[in-house]
């Protein structure tokens, strides 16, 4: 009997590279079951991180899709490492299943790169900000508001990690001059902004409208590189968000991180324009 389990963040992303490699080798469940002789059902819920995904399971299941040993060793020890996003347990409650899911991915990443046309990523907002931005959302309870800002505060000390992560947040600078709160605030933010942009592991830059267009016109989203596993991209809508796996379709969200850096102000052209605008 396997273990089934609401999934992990980490066994999400671990199900996501077996799906890949089966689909990569042109097995379909069926095939990969009497290959490796792991039963069908288990193997469908290993993929999406619903049974636990055991070292010795997963190098049956590569070898079976002829993955070169390299990359089944990286995935075994992608296997063994603890869940970074255990912190996450005090807010389940008043945190979508996508967003606990995506933190969870973030605590496992290497790098980030986020993009922002509207409001400043959370990852870099003040305590204040984020407050004001969450009691201007109407999809917000009032009793929820509090403890999601909480929940916010506590995700951006990834950045102050002994090994933290390492952010590139690319701020359309409409992002910048949205105004929330009264001038004080702002100016808060600003200087926070500065300050976490002067970290080794942080960049900022600022996209304006005079630079022309970019790849990045659909709006928002997130990249995420990891060590022992490939990139995802993460695009959230209004209600719900949607996670690229795919290295051809992630492969384009790549080309727009590049397409952005080329378009922005440097890092250096970004912190003059963000000093600017304190008053």
């Amino acid at each position: 009997m396997f273990e089934l389990a609401a999934p992990s963040a980490l066994q999400w992303l671990i199900g996501v590279e077996l799906a890949r490699y089966r689909n990569e080798a042109g097995l379909s469940l069926t095939e990969l079951s009497a290959a490796c002789g792991i039963g069908k059902p288990k193997l469908g819920h290993m993929e999406t991180g619903r049974s636990t995904q055991y070292p010795g399971d997963i190098r049956k299941i590569l070898r079976a899709c002829d993955v070169e040993r390299e990359n089944i060793d990286r995935l075994v020890l992608l296997s063994s490492r603890t869940d970074d996003a255990s912190w996450v347990g005090p807010w389940t409650d008043v945190v979508s299943d996508w967003l606990r899911t995506m933190v969870g991915l973030e605590s496992l990443a290497q790098r980030e790169f986020v993009f922002e046309p509207i409001v400043l990523p959370g990852l870099l907002q003040t305590e204040d900000y984020s407050r004001a931005l969450t009691n201007a959302s109407p999809r917000v309870k009032s009793d929820s508001a509090d403890r999601l800002v909480e929940f916010r505060m506590q995700r951006a000390r990834l950045l102050l990690k002994d090994e933290p992560l390492e952010l590139h947040a690319v701020l359309n600078s409409q992002a910048l001059r949205l105004r929330v709160g009264d001038q004080d605030l702002m100016n808060e933010q600003y200087r926070h902004l500065l300050k976490l942009g002067a970290l080794p592991n942080v960049t900022l830059q600022v996209v304006q409208p005079e630079a022309g267009p970019h790849a990045a016109n659909t709006g928002q989203f997130v990249l995420l590189n990891f060590g022992d596993a490939r990139p995802i991209a993460y695009i959230e809508i209004q209600d719900a968000a949607v996670f690229v796996g795919d290295p051809e379709r992630v492969r384009t969200y790549t080309l727009s991180t590049q397409s952005l850096e080329r378009v922005a102000l440097s890092p250096v052209e970004s912190v003059a324009l963000i000093e600017s605008l304190i008053t």
